[in-house]
């Protein structure tokens, strides 16, 4: 199949071209028009498939339901918003709950779905701080240990590749490192974390930083905290969420000013919400939320923010228009940065010859017009 545009989002920038894609993946590029395209979409922006690497759930299912037909249609309805790449995030609960969540992604890896590729399980919790716990169930925060964590990687066949956890409860580190060095990224979030703790986690192996801004520490120029060595740790990993209401827009600017364009990524932290109708009664960890007209879902009667209902190319759109974050950091931020964090980046987060063909085009306003996932076109 042979895709076309006159812009392609190559090595940084919208050049003519044409995509041939075979068996799921790009097998060449060449310039634009040399052949006959199977789809030409003229001055439509192609760029690379969305990877959200936090997400909770989508089309009233959560990934703690632990149920195979959700979680199947929550993969192939996904690409909508042009995410071809997703890690479902698991949210603090008590064991027996974690531990079939997990062995049900598991179990649809192995057994077979259409539509955005699973890239593995994002293990939030539930080894977190009790103050900045946020929405997280404060009777199912446990103290951090390899063993059990064994237990939850051995029920999810090695699936789980990203973890949050405060680094000032994970003792002598050694969570940190056992998972550092056994495949699965290292992020601190919902932590009290001073400054002094990050680097002694980040020297221990952790990598990236959950949702910057939330959930943690906040800066002061005497306490930087979390939100400080995010700023000043530039090669560590990011999250953010981008939808204007977890963190002001000026405070996006700030933080992608300061990162830089290689380190920060873009996040939903997404409900079962999204994508479903107005009102309606939902759940996080087992406590009743509410989705406000501003988008967000609160803990049920009070403040406490509990996610997002975020669409990822709604949130590239708020990050380049809203935010004025350069196009290029923005685009980086869901695609190519995710999928250097989560080594996969041989074949996702960019167009080239070699890649899984993972593509979205896009109308001006950021509403999708297509997407394929491995050269399968969804819409």
């Amino acid at each position: 199949m042979i895709i076309r545009s006159r812009k392609v989002w190559i090595a940084g920038q919208f050049v003519p071209a044409d995509i041939e894609t075979e068996n799921g993946k790009i097998a060449e590029i060449r310039p634009c028009g040399e052949r006959e395209a199977d789809a030409d979409y003229g001055e439509k922006r192609i760029v690379p498939g969305f990877i959200d690497l936090h997400t909770h759930g989508s089309y009233g299912y959560d990934t703690n339901d632990g149920e195979p037909e959700g979680l199947r249609n929550w993969m192939r309805r996904i690409p909508e918003e042009g995410v071809t790449g997703i890690l479902p995030t698991t949210v603090t609960q008590m064991p027996d709950v974690l531990t079939k969540a997990v062995a049900n992604v598991a179990d649809v890896i192995e057994n077979g779905y259409e539509g955005a590729e699973i890239l593995g399980i994002h293990f939030e919790g539930p080894y977190l701080d009790m103050e900045y716990k946020g929405a997280q169930p404060p009777e199912a925060i446990a103290k951090a240990t390899v063993e059990q964590f064994e237990e939850y990687q051995k029920a999810a066949k090695g699936w789980i590749r990203y973890i949050t956890l405060a680094p000032e409860h994970d003792e002598n580190h050694a969570l940190t490192r056992y998972c550092s060095t056994h495949g699965v990224v290292v992020s601190m979030g919902h932590s009290a974390a001073t400054y002094e703790d990050a680097v002694m986690g980040i020297a221990n192996g952790a990598m990236s930083m959950t949702h910057v801004y939330n959930g943690m520490t906040r800066y002061h120029h005497r306490n930087p905290g979390l939100v400080g060595a995010a700023f000043r740790i530039r090669d560590v990993y990011g999250e953010i969420i981008c939808d204007g209401c977890h963190s002001h827009l000026a405070a996006l600017n700030n933080f992608f000013t300061i990162k830089g364009r290689d380190y920060s990524i873009m996040i939903t932290d997404s409900l079962r919400a999204k994508h479903c109708p107005p009102g309606g009664n939902y759940q996080l960890g087992g406590h009743d939320i509410e989705i406000g007209e501003d988008g967000l879902a609160r803990l049920k009667g009070t403040n406490t923010i509990a996610g997002s209902t975020l669409r990822m190319n709604r949130g590239l759109k708020i990050l380049a228009e809203d935010a004025m974050v350069p196009f290029d950091a923005a685009l980086n931020s869901c695609t190519i940065n995710p999928a250097r964090c989560l080594r996969v980046d041989d074949r996702k987060g960019w167009i080239a010859a070699g890649c899984d063909a993972d593509l979205v085009v896009l109308e001006d306003n950021y509403d999708v017009i297509q997407t394929y996932c491995r050269g399968r076109a969804m819409l």
